[in-house]
């Protein structure tokens, strides 16, 4: 199921949590600020899969760049567990 949110971020914040509750969120897509009559909102893409799965049986939902997901270095993290193997 693929769906557009609209609202504030709080709002925003609030139907991804409730949603997460009951649908494992696969996707969610950058927050986009609105303008004009609508300014201080955002909309957000979300693509849901709808599960049976108890929650505590479901993958988290990922983090995206405004929650403060981590990034990681591939290319670092290969390198060093090369040396790791290889000494």
């Amino acid at each position: 199921m693929e769906a557009w949110l609209i609202g504030t971020p709080a709002e925003l914040d609030a139907a991804i949590a409730a949603l997460t509750a009951v649908a494992y969120v696969a996707q969610t897509g950058d927050r986009n600020p609105l303008a004009g009559a609508d300014a201080g909102r955002h909309r957000v893409f979300l693509r849901l899969a709808l599960t049976t799965a108890p929650a505590a049986h479901r993958r988290p939902a990922p983090a995206s760049a405004d929650q403060g997901g981590a990034l990681v270095d591939l290319d670092t993290a290969r390198a060093t567990r090369r040396r790791q193997h290889a000494g």
